[in-house]
């Protein structure tokens, strides 16, 4: 069983990790559905929260059949960290998360995200400061160091712990490898193997099979698993890696049809939330993942992405329906 603060989830968790632009309640929507154990939002920036942002603000939109949630934050100024701290307890998630790993130039130049890894003391410092500034039990997503020569995620997530933090999770690449390569979970492992450790630790980064999952889940020792980008456009990876946990056997993929169902309704859910121009052009990112593999669909893409008006995107969705079948082989 994972346990944060009052959160506790049986079996091997599954954690939908926080992605910028993807993970908002629209996805979270159909992830949860179809088995995330803990969801996260998409980053927020601690400056955007602070000055009332919309944006901003709207992250932190969150539903009860999405339980339990974390809300994200990032930034690199004390004060301003500490002010959306008490910004996010009032949102009432059930976890606080503070962003130490994302890599994009804009937010690393600002010592937020992954830069602070240039700075461990400073990283100490801002942890401890977000934690007494808030009840809400605080939990860290990072990497496992800026560079090559820096990785010093075991020492890190030690004195994390030790100033008051519940949990950790680890994306196992450094800042300069971006998300190239391959993730290394051996230092993941180092760090759930140290004796000191106490608090769950959650392993992250290129987990896209259930034969992997479960590969990693016995090989590493990790308390749960992240999953990012194999989800984008499939959240049937969670069902599908808690069912090969438990049985050993695969499941069928999902049909042509559980496809198109699946985008019909983060499409609606897209609209309802964001209204109808954003949520149309916010769409567009996710058909190819929805339909990626089916045979000819090139021409169906374009209108879905060129469509200027919902019920254009409905039609293509039904003649989608119309043109493939069950039968309908996938690469």
């Amino acid at each position: 069983m994972l346990q944060i603060g009052d959160v506790q989830v049986k079996d091997f968790p599954l954690l939908l990790a926080p992605m910028e632009d993807v993970s908002d309640p629209p996805f979270r929507a159909l992830c949860k559905k179809h088995g995330a154990d803990i969801m996260y939002t998409e980053f927020i920036s601690s400056e955007g929260l602070i000055r009332d942002a919309h944006k901003s603000v709207q992250k932190l939109d969150i539903y009860p059949e999405e339980r339990p949630i974390g809300i994200q934050i990032f930034g690199g100024n004390q004060s301003s960290m500490e002010h959306s701290a008490r910004i996010v307890e009032a949102a009432n998630p059930n976890i606080l998360d503070i962003n130490y790993g994302c890599p994009v130039k804009k937010v690393v130049c600002k010592m937020a995200g992954a830069g602070i890894l240039q700075d461990i003391d400073r990283m100490v410092t801002l942890t401890k400061a977000i934690v007494k500034s808030t009840s809400l039990p605080v939990t860290v997503k990072t990497r496992l160091g800026w560079d090559e020569q820096s990785k010093h995620i075991v020492e890190v997530a030690e004195r994390l712990q030790d100033i008051g933090i519940q949990a950790i999770s680890i994306h196992g690449r450094t800042r300069k490898q971006m998300y190239k390569g391959e993730a290394d979970w051996s230092l993941i492992a180092e760090v759930k193997n140290n004796p000191r450790m106490r608090i769950p630790v959650i392993g992250n980064g290129d987990i896209d099979s259930p034969i992997k999952a479960l590969e990693y889940k016995n090989r590493y020792g990790v308390d749960g698993i992240m999953i990012g980008r194999a989800a984008i456009g499939y959240p049937w990876i969670f069902r599908e890696i808690k069912h090969y946990v438990k049985t050993k056997t695969l499941l069928d993929p999902p049909t042509i049809l559980e496809r198109i169902e699946a985008a019909k309704e983060h499409f609606e859910r897209s609209l309802q939330w964001k209204g109808e121009r954003l949520g149309m052009l916010e769409m567009r990112r996710h058909y190819a993942n929805y339909f990626k593999g089916l045979h000819n669909f090139k021409t169906f893409r374009k209108k879905l992405v060129l469509s200027l008006c919902p019920n254009e995107v409905r039609d293509c969705f039904e003649h989608i329906k119309h043109t493939y079948t069950l039968s309908e082989v996938v690469c």
